[in-house]
């Protein structure tokens, strides 16, 4: 086994209006099983995140949720995982989960995926942690947020190496191979900063 133990996965608690969204969060549950990892997530039940858990538990794998205890309440959380944590809030959910993780993974999903895997790749671009962070491009789902982050860096509000801190992968096998392969680059974070 590589340097990823551990891997998070931000998706959406809808399924979304294709199948086969819940196809690619169901290949990337195995794999990360498959590949003798533990799986983080929110700890739902339902949507994407159901789906992901099933498949990860289903091929024998760990898989430990991290909810808050007002979605808990709610009834969505999933009582079959191997452990589910319940924290106060969601800025504790996120910090827990990026504690228990080596590298992360959104697969489609709403303003919340995209909120906590920004938040990662915003900590990495700041030097807070060296994990790799990566989106699952199912069915292209990611193709449009990848040419805005190119037009960032043409734009000159993203350099180059932090645009390439990001991952994008189509299936599950090639996605935790990048993780495993991921080197952070030594790059500083502002652009044009003048000298203090």
């Amino acid at each position: 086994m590589g340097k990823i133990a551990s891997v998070c996965v931000f998706c959406g608690s809808s399924p979304g209006g294709d199948p086969a969204y819940r196809v690619a969060a169901e290949a990337l549950g195995r794999a990360i099983a498959n590949r003798g990892h533990r799986l983080v997530y929110g700890g739902a039940k339902v949507g994407l995140m159901g789906a992901l858990a099933d498949a990860a538990l289903d091929a024998g794998g760990e898989v430990v949720g991290v909810m808050p205890a007002a979605l808990a309440d709610k009834e969505i959380a999933h009582n079959g995982l191997s452990r589910l944590e319940i924290v106060a809030s969601m800025h504790e959910r996120k910090a827990r989960m990026a504690e228990l993780a080596d590298g992360f993974i959104a697969l489609p999903g709403g303003v919340g995926t995209l909120e906590e895997i920004f938040e990662i790749w915003t900590w990495g671009q700041l030097g807070f942690h060296a994990k790799p962070a990566g989106f699952l491009n199912a069915l292209g789902y990611f193709n449009a947020l990848r040419n805005f982050v190119d037009h960032a860096v043409g734009e000159a509000f993203l350099q180059a190496p932090h645009r390439d801190m990001i991952i994008f992968r189509e299936d599950a096998g090639p996605m935790l191979d990048a993780l495993d392969a991921y080197v952070p680059p030594v790059v500083e974070k502002w652009i044009g900063r003048p000298e203090l």
